[in-house]
Order: structure tokens, then C-alpha cells, then sequence
């Protein structure tokens, strides 16, 4: 049986792009463009791109792209809307758990739960991160968010979720958070790209600060700033709260120390 998140995306493209959360890219992106100081020689990683919301906004803004994602559905509607923009990007089918690169890329993305945080176990999601940190060089940058584990400890998620959903878009009829795992289990419905009803019954990490830090440093990335993530107005400037859903992560891969001769 596939997992979830591989039922989710065989055939929920288009459908996905009209999401109410896939409509924040350009101004994520100009967060983006900030923190590499439009340094348009950047070589950028999007790790579970999606349709390439991300991925084509940079491209049209003169930036070299590579996405990756598990979804041959989700590459295709990619690829034909980078057609239809008339711009770039280098997409290829991979498994973030797997990623292939090394010391290539001066800045990868993860965003909107970009394969992090969606795997099985906290394993294969740590292996998606040792995967982005080996993929960047010396000196490069992880920008990704994830699930905020304090915001559980105050809020229902069901309830946020009942109340940013639009009619037809995807809805939550069902969800229990494990405390011991900070999992939240639930089961959802959307409407595929040929008008099909689907449920899925899915299962998300939410992390909280400390063990996020534990974990980028354990992959060999430097101490994260971390901050709350604002749908299309990412910011230093807003600091992580409880009542934040999202946290938006930002990490550094330390630079090559050479030894005196």
C-alpha cells in the first residue's frame, strides 16, 4: 500500500495550485531573494517542489533552479506550466530521503512541507535533511518551514483547519494528536484533478525549536534562526509564537576551515 502522501499527489495538481495555501509564492519568494541577496549565481535546490510554484518564480526572476519531488504528476503539471511561463527549470523525479547531490547548490528550499515533515518516522525525516545539508556547499543555506509543535499545545488543529478552508478545497473531517509522538493523525478529503472525492488518512510530524536545532546541527548544519511563518510574508522580523502554525527555519552549512600552512 503507498503511503499517503503518494495517494495524495498521483492526481491532485491543478486542484492543488488553487489551495488556498499555495497562493503566498511571490512574496516567499522575495523573503528568498533577500536572504541570497539577489545574487542571481546562486544555484538553488526546491526539495519536494510540487508543481513548482517556487521553483518557477525564481527561474523568472533569473535564478537556476533544480526541483525535485516523489510525484510524476506533480513534475508534469510543473514542467507544463514552466512551458507556459516560458522559463527553465531543471525538474527531476527523486526521493527527498535519497537526494543525490553533493556540494552542488548554494541555497536549498523546502517549503510548505516540502516532503519535511510527512515521512513515516522521525528517521526518514531526518534523512531528508542530512540530504539537503550534504547537497549544499560550504558556507550554503537551508531555508525550509514545517509544522510548529507549539502551536498544538495551545489550539485544536482541526479547528484551524476547519476555519482556513474553502469550499472545495481540501477538509479535515477527522484528527487526533498523539502527545507522546507530536503526530497529528487525521483523515482528509479532497477533490482530485478529474472531480473525484478521495480520503486519505494522513499522519504529520509537528517539531518543536530545540529539536529542530538538534537535528540540523546533528546534520551537520550550523545552530537555525527559526521564526514564524506568515503565508507569502516570510520575515525575521516575526518571531515564533504559539499561535504561529508554521515555523520558518533558516540554517547555514558552515564554510570549509583551512589550516595554516
Amino acid at each position: 500500500m503507498k503511503p499517503w502522501y503518494e495517494t495524495l499527489f498521483a492526481n491532485y495538481a491543478r486542484k492543488y495550485d488553487a489551495e488556498s495555501f499555495t497562493q503566498g509564492t511571490a512574496g516567499e519568494c522575495d523573503f528568498i531573494e533577500k536572504e541570497i541577496d539577489g545574487d542571481r549565481s546562486v544555484r538553488i535546490l526546491d526539495v519536494g517542489c510540487g508543481t513548482g510554484r517556487h521553483a518557477l518564480e525564481l527561474a523568472a526572476r533569473g535564478y537556476a533552479v533544480v526541483g525535485v519531488d516523489l510525484s510524476a504528476a506533480q513534475l508534469a503539471r510543473a514542467r507544463a506550466k514552466a512551458a507556459e511561463r516560458g522559463v527553465s527549470v531543471d525538474f527531476r523525479l527523486a526521493d527527498a530521503r535519497e537526494l543525490p547531490f553533493e556540494s552542488e547548490f548554494d541555497l536549498a528550499i523546502m517549503l510548505c512541507e516540502g516532503a519535511f515533515p510527512l515521512m513515516e518516522t522521525d528517521e526518514m525525516n531526518f534523512r531528508i535533511l542530512q540530504g539537503a545539508a550534504r547537497a549544499l556547499k560550504p558556507g550554503g543555506k537551508l531555508i525550509f518551514t514545517t509544522l510548529n509543535g507549539l502551536f498544538p499545545l495551545f489550539h485544536s488543529v482541526k479547528d484551524f483547519l476547519d476555519a482556513a478552508a474553502q469550499p472545495g478545497q481540501a477538509a479535515t473531517l477527522r484528527s487526533t494528536f498523539d502527545w507522546m509522538t507530536f503526530r497529528d493523525r487525521n483523515v482528509t478529503a479532497i477533490e482530485d484533478d478529474d472531480g473525484q472525492r478521495v480520503e486519505l488518512a494522513c499522519d504529520e510530524r509537528y517539531y518543536v525549536p530545540p529539536e529542530i536545532t538538534w537535528l540540523l546541527k546533528s546534520a551537520g548544519l550550523a545552530a537555525p534562526d527559526i521564526f514564524g511563518a506568515k503565508l507569502g510574508a516570510f520575515s525575521r522580523n516575526d518571531p515564533l509564537t504559539p499561535d504561529d502554525f508554521e515555523m520558518l527555519v533558516v540554517a547555514c552549512k558552515p564554510p570549509e576551515r583551512h589550516l595554516a600552512g
